[in-house]
Order: structure tokens, then sequence, then C-alpha cells
């Protein structure tokens, strides 16, 4: 079939918007930064008009670039920063208050207050007591906002994660839906029976008429006319299970690492649930005609943000592009370890509570050690997830598909390599996320007749050998396990 998909990558720090053809080629892209809102220690919000007006932008923008018209475009696929919950009037179609990022921690003292639930939350959902997802946010905006609680009682406000609010404002008002992958993440969804839960629903005090109907990843959720032409939008997911997607994980046992704001590691363990027993997550990674593929998952909540914030905050480079330089610059890491703990350390600590450190400083360190120190953390944080992955999975892992900004840098990817001892293959196509969104809208429009034609269009760039002798290795990894222990003292 001949034609354009349109990807929406609504991301943590940026929206994008990428026009893809059927064999997986950029034809115009566009991109727009998102500002985060940090108003108290430990709270990072967003404005969801903010999110509405940058998806239009760069939707018509990469649309001008393919200079192709709106006709062309098949379908749209909508992958979206997970967890970051929007609830708005339903009436109106107006947030009741800024959106609660993925990575605030404001809600801690309350997972905390109901840890003896935790088994019974993992069982059902497969997550922690972590305020990480969305089911602790939406309870804190309808007990601190003015009426908030009121009006939902009444039926009078909706809930959803960003894909939810975006096809709520590209369908005019006329559908309020999610996919399950995004489901997954709210602590609200019983991952094994496939519906919210009215027990998990109690425990968090939140109406079941806020919540969104919750659909597959590829199916006809709906159409918009923001670009002159009616296109239906025929897949939605998260984005790292877009990613999962994009990089054609779909046999059990394959493993792909996404290095954006954060770096997230996803393992397709097939169509049946299970708890991990090392501090990872169990959560949806796709779901199609119905049917279930879950993953094990490590979520890291640093990688890309730790250069956002040498560039931003200390000011010590002009571009992430300046990072990899530095780090060859030096011989080593001089002893120094960044644990970026910014909002807390996710897999497989689980401490909302941890900040960040900078280890093992001395007179002679330098900025370039301090860059370098930002991008090893990276490595280490994928090994200790890895390790966690194995010991759940019960059988090494043979490859690690990688993707995201990070991974333009070849020094952090052949580091991985070392770090992890196992190979890293960056693909052709590293924008994986938005790639994936594409093939699920592809999938229902036609264009592909099954996962195996996705597969089929993955293609490898470049492969990262592990280079690094062992008791090399072993050293810098438990200088980092040191590290950590500081930080989690």
């Amino acid at each position: 079939m001949n034609g354009l998909l349109l990807a929406i990558d609504q991301g943590t720090t940026s929206t994008r918007a990428i026009v893809f053809d059927t064999a997986g080629h950029i034809g115009g892209a566009a991109q727009q930064e998102l500002k985060l809102h940090t108003p108290q220690n430990g709270w990072v919000e967003q404005d969801a008009e903010d999110i509405w007006r940058d998806t239009q932008a760069v939707c018509r923008a990469a649309l001008a670039q393919s200079e192709a018209s709106a006709s062309e475009i098949i379908a749209i696929g909508i992958t979206n920063q997970r967890e970051t919950t929007i609830v708005w009037d339903r009436k109106t179609g107006q947030p009741v208050c800024k959106a609660i990022v993925w990575q605030d921690r404001r809600t801690a003292d309350f997972c905390a207050r109901l840890k003896e639930h935790e088994d019974t939350v993992r069982q059902k959902t497969g997550l922690l007591l972590d305020p990480y997802f969305s089911g602790t946010k939406i309870k804190w905006m309808l007990d601190n906002v003015s009426g908030a609680r009121e009006k939902a009682q009444r039926g009078e406000l909706a809930f959803g994660t960003v894909d939810s609010f975006l096809l709520w404002r590209l369908t005019g008002g006329k559908v309020h839906a999610t996919d399950a992958t995004n489901a997954s993440r709210t602590l609200l969804f019983n991952i094994v029976t496939q519906d919210w839960d009215d027990d998990l629903l109690a425990l968090f005090d939140v109406p079941r008429s806020m919540l969104p109907e919750v659909r597959d990843n590829s199916c006809l959720f709906g159409t918009t006319d923001i670009l002159g032409a009616e296109i239906p939008v025929a897949g939605m997911a998260g984005d790292q299970q877009a990613a999962l997607v994009g990089q054609a994980c779909f046999v059990p046992g394959m493993v792909k690492s996404t290095y954006g704001t954060g770096c997230f590691a996803l393992a397709n363990i097939g169509p049946d649930f299970r708890v991990s027993k090392s501090g990872m997550l169990t959560t949806v990674g796709y779901r199609l005609g119905g049917k279930t593929t879950y993953v094990i998952e490590g979520a890291i909540f640093v990688a890309g943000a730790a250069v956002q914030w040498l560039r931003d905050g200390l000011g010590i480079i002009k571009s992430a592009e300046e990072s990899e330089d530095l780090a060859r610059s030096v011989a080593d890491n001089g002893g120094v370890y960044m644990v970026p703990g910014f909002v807390g350390l996710g897999a497989p600590y689980w401490n909302p509570h941890a900040r960040g450190a900078l280890v093992g400083l001395t007179r002679g360190a330098t900025s370039a050690h301090v860059v370098r120190a930002a991008l090893e953390a990276q490595a280490y944080q994928t090994r200790d997830l890895l390790q966690a992955i194995t010991d759940d999975a019960g059988y090494p892992i043979n490859e690690l598909r990688i993707d995201g900004g990070m991974v333009k840098n070849d020094w952090v990817c052949q580091f991985l390599a070392d770090m992890t001892a196992t190979p890293v293959l960056r693909p052709q196509v590293i924008e994986t996320t938005a790639l994936g969104a594409a093939y699920l809208a592809g999938l229902h429009a036609g264009v592909f007749s099954s996962l195996d034609d996705i597969q089929k269009n993955w293609h490898c760039a470049h492969r990262f050998a592990p280079a690094m002798k062992e008791p090399e290795r072993e050293k810098l990894y438990a200088g980092w396990n040191h590290a950590v222990k500081q930080v989690l003292a």
C-alpha cells in the first residue's frame, strides 16, 4: 500500500511529529521543546495546553517538511510519556490543574502508607507502590484541587495519560479512550483480567467514571481533521512499548533499551503474566487482537536528563554532542561516579527519597571526568537492569537493541557493550518510539499484514561488541555499587 504514516511522539522534554513511508524511512520531522515546571522540591509538572498546542504545530510542520498533503496520510499513531497524569472537565475540555509528570515524587509518603497492600497490587498490576505511577497522582489531584472530588463523583471529570488527552482533543472530545500499555501504568488496571479493577479503584479512591475505555494498541481510536483532511488515529502505545514494537522485539527473550530522558529496558516474556522477583516491573508489552504480550521492565528515571543537567544546570557543556569528545579526552573516570538520583532511584532500588550524588571527587577531577561519569552511569544502571532481567527470565540476554537520543553517542554505545558484556545493536532508524507508533497505525490500516512484515523492516546500522577485559569491568562496576550504597545510606 502506498501512502504515509504520521507518528505523534509526545515525550517528557519535547513533542515531535514524524512522517514515515511504509518502509520506515523518515520523510519529514518537527520537534518542539516542552517546559517542565518544578514549583516545589520533588514536584514536576507540565501545562497540558502547551502539549496540545505543540502537538498541532509539529504535526503541521512535519507534514510541510515532507511536502505531502494531509490526504496522503493513511493513519496516525500516538506514543507518549507514560504515567504523566491529566484530569480535565468533560464539558469544557479544560484541565483542572497542571499535568503531574511521571518523575514527580509528591505522593511518596502516601505510597509508603499503603505498603501493606503492595503484594496485592503487584499480583494485579505487576507494578510497585511508587509515586511514578498514575493512580496516586489522580488521588492527589482529587484531594487537593478545590471542588475536583465532588465533580469527579458527579461524573464531570475525565482522567487520562497524555495519549488519552491528545486523543480527546484530536477527536474534538468525541473519544475518551486509551490503550492497554498506558492503562497498565496507572496502578488501577488489572493486567491479568485486562480491566479496571474495583479493588484498586477503592484503594486509591478514584471513581470509575473518570476512566477511559481501554483498547488494543492497533485499532480505530477515532478520526481527526486538524491537518485539513479526515485521518484515522489507528495506533497508540506508551513510549517504551512503542519502542519495543519499533525495535521488532516480538520473540520472548528479546530486549530493547531506550535512552531518552530516562532509560527503560524491556524484555519480551510472551503471553504469560508473572511477577518479577528482582525488583523489576511486569507490564503489558502490547495487546493485539485481544491477545496480550507481557514484558519485564526496568525503569531508570534519569539518563539523557543527566546530560541536560550538565548543559542547563552546570553549564559545563553547550550541547549534548560535546559530551562524547569530553568523555574521550580523559583516560578513565578518575574514580568519579555520578549516581543520577535527581528524582529518586528506580529499578531495582525503588527509593523515591534518594537524591543525586557525585562520588570520588579529588583535586584532580575535571569537568571532563564529571561528564564521563554522567555517561558511564547509563551503562552501570543498564547492567543493574539486565542482571535483574536475567534473574527473572532464567536465561542470558544474547543482544541488546538500543535507541533514543543518547545512542547517537558512539562512546556511550561502546561503554554499554563493555559494561554489560553484551553485544549492543543500534538500528538504522533510532527514532524507534515514533516508528513503533507508526507501525501500530499501519498494522490496523493494512500497510502491514502481520508483525513479520514489521520485523522485515528492522535493520542493524552498527553492532558494538564487548572489548573490555573482565577485571577492569568488574572493578568499575564495584565502584558504581559503592557509590549507590553511599546514596542509599
